[in-house]
């Protein structure tokens, strides 16, 4: 009897054994391949121009993390026209107001937003003109971003970014108080103006920041090639930064206040006080990831790498001494003491011109959960990366596409959007 229950007892200890050992084995199947790639050993390597066809990732760890199974996401996707029926014209922008209506709201280059009143049944129509003010002949010039006060449900008021042939324009604009549907043109303030000494290169994104409230701005280094003048490391000019202002004071001699907390708030050194982070070449879009409170700067590079950036404040991400994790002035032998690494880029054999999007939090496509979307102009390519701190993150091509990817949007139910330069608007659908 006693040998009865004791052989029972330890047939039921192996299988709790072999059951946790699968358990074990079956946790590292989904531990990323992807070799961790340190500080100190891009520094060792910054000389050797990355060939490889794949994305590098940089992080300092390598803990145990679990990604989505690359049969669930990898080339999963296509996409679909979401408005059938509408065609914009050189569109680069998708936002929603926050207020509860429901509406969408599609920025054009040259100096329109049109308003989408119900995307169940899309119509279009004209929110604002301001072509007549906007110089949008160079190919990175026009209105190029948009972002509508916390409270524009109360006060009707949002904000626009513009060029004018020789200078960017920051101001703000009310709804017309006769016709609540529409903007007043005759209603703009400025808010702040700066010159730009090339045609290219003008960032444009505006974002009201999830908790604080302040608008960020991103600024292109000022164009031509290579960053001639150094506006990137440069602290006395706001081009190649991230700007952080407050629209709801004012300090003397500005249509605006210095958050008491910026970086250089204060400082008798001469360098803007807007800044918030700098070091960037052209940050053409970027969002907030208000679950993670994670600012995502996706920076177009020059000639040999595309970079994604978590940006915090005071940080310098490094251009133009360095583009990507690679030196760019000087091409070798960098230092790099101070500057912050992307968490993740591409080289040019994958794309050439990334354009930042938005951490999913959708609920059409339950499996990107958590993934940050974005993709590239020049090759249509659409990838989502999942990242948390302390691990490396992992990248998955979901679509390839033939858009020209300018921008993407939300909703105010966190759909995705993707803005494509043909003028059409699109969503990403699961294959079967």
């Amino acid at each position: 009897m006693k040998c009865k229950y004791f052989c029972l007892f330890s047939a039921l200890l192996i299988i709790i054994l072999l059951s946790i050992s699968c358990k074990q084995t079956a946790t590292q199947e989904i531990i990323p391949a992807t070799s961790v790639t340190t500080t100190a050993s891009v520094q060792s390597s910054l000389e050797n121009k990355n060939t490889s066809s794949e994305p590098i990732t940089t992080s300092t760890t390598s803990q145990a993390f679990k990604f989505p199974n690359s049969s669930d996401v990898e080339n999963r996707f296509g996409v679909q026209d979401a408005f059938p029926g509408l065609q914009f014209k050189r569109s680069i922008d998708l936002l929603n107001a926050g207020d509860g209506s429901g509406r969408i709201f599609v920025v054009e280059q040259a100096g329109k937003i049109n308003v989408i009143e119900n995307p169940s049944t899309p119509k279009s129509a004209l929110f604002l003109d301001i072509t007549k003010r906007v110089d949008s002949s160079g190919n990175e010039m026009g209105l190029l971003g948009l972002a509508f006060d916390p409270l524009f449900k109360e006060n009707g008021l949002f904000y626009v970014n513009y060029t004018t042939s020789n200078s960017t324009v920051i101001s703000s604009f009310n709804i017309d108080p006769n016709i609540p549907s529409i903007a007043d043109p005759s209603s703009e303030k400025i808010i702040l103006t700066f010159p730009q000494p090339y045609t290219n290169h003008k960032g444009g994104k505006l974002a009201f920041g999830p908790s604080d409230n302040y608008l960020y701005i991103g600024i292109g280094d000022g164009g031509s090639e290579g960053d001639p003048q150094g506006n990137g490391q440069k602290l006395s000019t706001l081009l190649g930064k991230i700007l952080r202002i407050d629209v709801n004071k004012k300090n003397t001699g500005l249509n605006y206040s210095i958050p008491q907390d910026n970086p250089f708030t204060g400082n008798s050194k001469g360098y803007r006080q807007e800044i918030y982070a700098y070091g960037l070449r052209n940050p053409w879009r970027f969002s907030f990831d208000p679950q993670a409170s994670l600012l995502w700067v996706s920076d177009v590079g020059q000639d040999r790498m595309e970079e994604i950036d978590l940006v915090d404040k005071g940080k310098n991400y490094g251009w133009n001494i360095m583009e990507g994790t690679l030196c760019y002035n000087p091409a070798s032998g960098c230092n790099t003491n101070g500057l912050e690494l992307p968490i993740y880029e591409y080289d040019h054999s994958l794309g050439d011109a990334i354009i930042g999007g938005y951490v999913y939090h959708g609920k059409e496509l339950p499996v990107l959960e958590g993934a940050y979307i974005y993709g590239d102009y020049g090759s249509g390519t659409i990838w989502g990366l999942w990242y948390k701190e302390g691990n490396s993150p992992k990248n998955f091509t979901l679509a390839k596409t033939n858009l020209h990817i300018s921008s993407f949007g939300i909703d105010e139910s966190n759909r995705l959007y993707i803005i494509s330069l043909d003028g059409k608007i699109y969503t990403l659908k699961l294959l079967q």
